[in-house]
């Protein structure tokens, strides 16, 4: 997906199928890697044969399948890595959570900066903003830029994120949905963790989880 100033490459691929996302910025090449996962190797062949120079690693939040090619990206360059501090225990348990599904992860490298409500973060010349947007995980974060919310797993196509795992709550990630997201409006492209884009407004209508919110 292109805009004027910036590209978006998304990709997923076996076992998890989740969504891993470049963000580009055309006037200084510079790039976010979003959700490092089973994709990395591949999508970050595509940042480089596309011109753009990775600056940085935004997780929207720490479960194992947003973080488990973190390694692998971090190998090529001292990309620095931001995280909601309520995920930190998560994201410091990569092995375990490897373990618990029947998959082996080396420790995830140690993360830089943290993601806070209302705070901007920059890749080139671009500014996202960062919502708090709990439920699906203690620190899971919505990164909104214009139109586009890179929003994790926090709502999906047709449904919302689990929150049958450590740190979840149905309560926490509804209010989240109903405080946060909805009120971006209805034109918001929503980018998930998983499955095709939506937007805002396609989501109020037919997602049996958002229409009475």
């Amino acid at each position: 997906m292109q805009d004027e100033s910036f590209t978006i490459e998304a990709m997923a691929l076996p076992p998890f199928h989740k969504n891993g996302y470049i963000l580009g910025c055309h006037a200084t090449r510079q790039a976010a890697y979003i959700d490092p996962g089973d994709e990395a190797e591949e999508l970050m062949r595509w940042s480089d044969e596309n011109g753009f120079r990775l600056s940085s690693i935004l997780l929207t939040h720490a479960h194992m399948d947003h973080i488990c090619g973190v390694g692998a990206v971090r190998s090529k360059g001292p990309f620095p890595i931001y995280l909601h501090r309520e995920d930190a225990p998560l994201y410091e348990a990569l092995e375990r959570q490897g373990r618990a599904f029947g998959f082996e992860y080396p420790p995830a490298p140690p993360w830089d900066h943290e993601l806070r409500e209302g705070q901007d973060v920059h890749v080139g010349d671009l500014t996202l903003q960062v919502y708090h947007t709990p439920g699906h995980s203690p620190g899971s974060v919505s990164l909104v830029l214009g139109r586009h919310v890179f929003c994790g797993d926090v709502v999906f196509a047709g449904s919302i994120g689990r929150t049958d795992l450590p740190g979840g709550s149905y309560e926490t990630l509804i209010e989240s949905i109903r405080s946060k997201i909805i009120p971006l409006g209805d034109e918001k492209i929503l980018h998930s963790g998983h499955g095709p884009d939506t937007t805002v407004g396609r989501e109020r209508q037919s997602n049996p989880f958002l229409r009475d919110l």
